[in-house]
């Protein structure tokens, strides 16, 4: 019998799906094309930092000539062609452009963009203020240090409600969040915050949650239900990731996390009859389509 046709018998008996509403965000699409643009002409390109939290996807553009560099290597770069990723970049780094005549293909996702701009119109029309400006979000994540970077390092990033003792209770509060954070990880800490600021402080809070990451979570709900095993494929370092396997688990216990094909314990795949794939906005199909073909190949065996 030929290949396919096995193939075609397996998929009948197994039902193996993509999440169809599992891939990369428009950020992220947009990004990876202009480097590919940019790749096509021949000449050294570099990325600020991992272009996407993916390591299969970061492979593949290397291979094709991305070279990866970190804040430090920029800083002493010269004359050269750079593009920064979707995840935004603080004004600094704009600074150091000019300075060291770098050009920047600048791939910032629009979305984000937009609350780069909020936060610093805020932070400086409110100066006068007794005030504090607060960010929903993940220390250290690129997007986070371009969200900060706005308010000359002033912001205070908060995580989680355990962390709002860090935060004053006395001031006037303007409230933000990473564009991949959850919704409803959002509204907690501004319950959070709004239970334990002064009588008589002003407190803002703004909705700056991408509805294509906060739209994902009831369809990755029902998708994860509609499967009896769940591969979640997605990088470690994805803050978006992060989010939707936790939510997949939860209704799902039999959901994994792998990074790719290679970490699929083909065991699982034993003695059931639906099978789903999905992942984060920082997930290839490419990389999602391996992972199916792999589980077909091991049913293939005698």
């Amino acid at each position: 019998m030929a290949h396919g046709a096995i193939q075609q018998n397996i998929q009948k008996m197994l039902k193996i799906e993509i999440d169809e509403l599992s891939g990369f965000c428009f950020g992220v699409t947009t990004a990876i094309e202009k480097a590919e643009e940019e790749l096509a002409k021949g000449e050294p390109l570099y990325c600020l930092g991992d272009i996407v939290h993916n390591g299969k996807e970061c492979e593949r553009l290397k291979r094709m000539g991305l070279i990866t560099i970190d804040h430090e290597t920029f800083g002493k770069l010269h004359n050269a062609k750079v593009l920064l990723r979707a995840h935004g970049e603080p004004p600094e780094t704009y600074n150091i452009a000019r300075r060291n005549n770098l050009h920047l293909i600048d791939a910032t996702c629009p979305v984000v963009l937009k609350l780069q701009q909020r936060i610093k119109k805020k932070w400086q029309e409110s100066a006068h203020e007794n005030r504090q400006i607060i960010i929903h979000g993940q220390a250290g994540h690129a997007e986070v240090l371009g969200l900060v970077g706005q308010t000359c390092g002033e912001a205070i990033v908060v995580e989680d409600p355990s962390q709002i003792e860090k935060t004053a209770t006395d001031k006037n509060t303007y409230i933000y969040s990473q564009t991949t954070k959850s919704l409803d990880g959002y509204k907690q800490i501004i319950k959070a915050i709004n239970d334990r600021i002064d009588k008589g402080c002003k407190i803002e809070h703004f909705d700056t949650v991408c509805r294509r990451v906060a739209n994902r979570m009831s369809s990755i709900r029902e998708f994860a239900n509609s499967h009896q095993l769940i591969f979640f494929v997605c990088g470690r370092k994805s803050s978006n990731g992060k989010i939707l396997f936790d939510e997949c688990h939860s209704i799902n216990p039999a959901s994994y996390q792998i990074e790719g094909p290679q970490e699929i314990d083909l065991t699982l795949t034993d003695n059931v009859e639906t099978i789903g794939i999905c992942g984060a906005t920082s997930t290839p199909k490419w990389l999602m389509e391996e992972c199916r073909q792999t589980i077909l190949k091991y049913k293939e065996q005698p």
